[in-house]
């Protein structure tokens, strides 16, 4: 999901209490065509089902089984969709409170084990910088708005505080064309843009 606010504040959605809801869906795996509901607030949206198909087609040898954080998730798109495809678990990590419950509540509908699923109410960055002793991730999504920089310094913390397991995989959604400055030890495996959005892969 993606917003133009303040940079600190990963995903809040500046939301009213009686907002109205939208829906994204889940392509393939065991929840195939279920439609879950998210906030809708100006200015945010959940990955599109055309980019999230191909960036599920190149994680289709790696997903099973795969213990995944999803950074920034607002609807939760891409761990949701993790999830139905056979990843062992997903922490959800989602600034803003409402959408923060709204996650929550889908994990209950799609009867997930808080063992497999789990949400933080929490800002992104906050938390690969401050975290300890907490489990290493095989895939790591990075979704953040756009246009403030977080990509990079999300990066940067994965990079420094041993977030990742040996060969992880770290996807990265950023606006069109965004230079990105990586770990030299991260080899680009697959990128591609689609209309104003740019999407890579990397290896650790």
């Amino acid at each position: 999901m993606k917003k133009n606010t303040n940079p600190t504040c990963s995903n809040q959605l500046n939301s009213k209490p009686n907002q109205s809801k939208g829906e994204v869906r889940i392509i393939a795996g065991k929840w195939r065509g279920r439609k879950l509901p998210v906030l809708n607030a100006q200015g945010l949206r959940p990955t599109g089902d055309r980019v999230k198909e191909t960036l599920f087609n190149w994680l289709m040898p790696y997903i099973a089984d795969a213990v995944c954080l999803d950074c920034f998730a607002g609807a939760g798109s891409l761990g949701f969709e993790a999830l139905s495809r056979r990843a062992q678990s997903v922490t959800f990590l989602e600034l803003d409170k409402q959408a923060a419950t709204q996650l929550k509540k889908n994990l209950q509908t799609l009867n997930v084990p808080v063992e497999q699923g789990q949400v933080l109410n929490q800002n992104s960055l906050d938390y690969l910088k401050f975290g300890q002793n907490l489990p290493q991730f095989d895939l790591v999504f990075l979704d953040p708005p756009f246009h403030l920089g977080l990509a990079d310094k999300a990066i940067e913390l994965l990079g420094q505080n041993n977030w990742l397991k040996p060969d992880a995989l770290i996807y990265v959604e950023t606006e069109r064309d965004k230079p990105l400055l990586t770990p030299p030890h991260w080899q680009l495996l697959k990128e591609k843009t689609t209309g104003q959005v740019s999407y890579r892969l990397y290896q650790a």
